[in-house]
């Protein structure tokens, strides 16, 4: 009997550490319950997401060698700074021969209208020609019907009246001749003229491979297309890219914004431009603020037939809040991209941010 009592006292005291900590558990669990943060209401929403920013990529339009690239990673870009340069050596080279080739078509079109005012020239000295031989045709007619005139009254020999028909045929030769004359260099100047016509062309086509040799050039600088941060480099000097190779990641530092999920009922009630406070898991002494600037219009998440309520509730949509860019170009040097943190939206308009949740940014 005595030595069940002392069994029985031994399992009693192993068994009291457990029970002191079952004990201490529920009290803790209770000091929660009653000291649990209170929830925003029916006026609000919230949403876990990451902070995340518009990405570019610089990429080359031609392919080619790449010859520098003058910003590291983390470097800050203005908008139209230098990036990268891509090696123009063979566009130089064309770009020499293509304005050869302009000045040899300038040239050609400055002949062609030289031989258009030769040409020109020419057909006047034709009609000049015509309108003599029409003056020596028409005296040839007048003295052959005088001739006729007096042969009939047997004033002349039949010998005149003869070489005054021979003068008036030869009259009227040279009239036909010196009119085809006229044509012939009528015909002369539309030559002269489409010749023209194609060295004009030849410029166009000289000058316009002059200047897409220079875009070329020109976009060989790899420009930034806007104020950013750079990501990370995708090549190195030397390195051989093809048309739309990359070269570099940036991120547009004046859009940034988070992206977070909502089920369908709280969506619906999202209007674009409403009030979220956003605040950072790195830095949650801070409170953001920021505004809605998208809400998907098709769910994620969603099953593929939805019938019953149940399965409505599973539809999430997803929201962007942006935050107000001229807040970002004071801080620009903390923007971070892929932190995780929380979004507050507020639905009702009318309804009061908690204390919690009043702005508070960075000085």
């Amino acid at each position: 009997m005595g030595r069940y009592r002392e069994a029985e006292m031994t399992n009693a005291k192993r068994r009291l550490p457990y029970l002191i900590a079952a004990s201490l558990a529920l009290l803790a669990a209770a000091a929660w319950w009653q000291l649990r943060p209170a929830g925003l209401g029916e006026g609000f929403a919230s949403g876990n997401g990451r902070i995340e920013a518009t990405e570019v990529d610089v990429a080359t339009k031609l392919a080619g060698r790449v010859a520098s690239i003058e910003v590291d990673e983390g470097d800050f870009v203005e908008p139209g700074q230098i990036l990268a340069r891509m090696d123009t050596q063979v566009l130089e080279a064309q770009l020499a021969q293509a304005r050869a080739q302009l000045r040899q078509a300038e040239n050609g079109q400055i002949t062609a209208a030289s031989q258009i005012s030769l040409r020109q020239s020419e057909k006047l000295a034709a009609e000049a020609v015509v309108h003599q031989r029409q003056a020596e045709l028409d005296a040839a007619r007048k003295r052959h019907a005088r001739s006729a005139t007096l042969v009939k009254r047997n004033a002349l020999p039949q010998q005149t009246l003869d070489d005054d028909l021979a003068r008036l045929q030869s009259a009227e030769a040279a009239l036909a001749a010196a009119r085809a004359q006229v044509s012939s260099a009528e015909a002369g100047i539309a030559a002269a003229q489409s010749q023209a016509i194609e060295a004009q062309s030849a410029t166009e086509a000289a000058r316009a491979s002059v200047e897409r040799l220079q875009v070329d050039i020109d976009d060989s600088q790899l420009k930034a297309p806007r104020a950013g941060r750079v990501q990370y480099r995708v090549t190195q000097p030397g390195e051989v890219l093809g048309a739309g190779g990359k070269l570099l990641n940036l991120v547009d530092l004046t859009d940034v914004y988070m992206t977070f999920f909502l089920p369908e009922r709280q969506a619906g009630r999202v209007a674009l431009g409403s009030e979220v406070r956003l605040v950072i898991d790195a830095a949650p002494q801070y409170v953001i603020p920021a505004k809605v600037s998208y809400v998907a219009s098709v769910a994620q998440f969603t099953p593929k037939t939805v019938e019953t309520a149940s399965e409505r509730e599973k539809l999430m949509f997803r929201v962007k809040a942006r935050i107000d860019p001229e807040l970002l170009s004071k801080h620009l040097q903390q923007v971070k991209t892929g932190v995780p943190g929380m979004a507050y939206l507020r639905l009702d308009p009318d309804a009061e941010w908690p204390t919690h949740l009043a702005i508070k940014v960075p000085q």
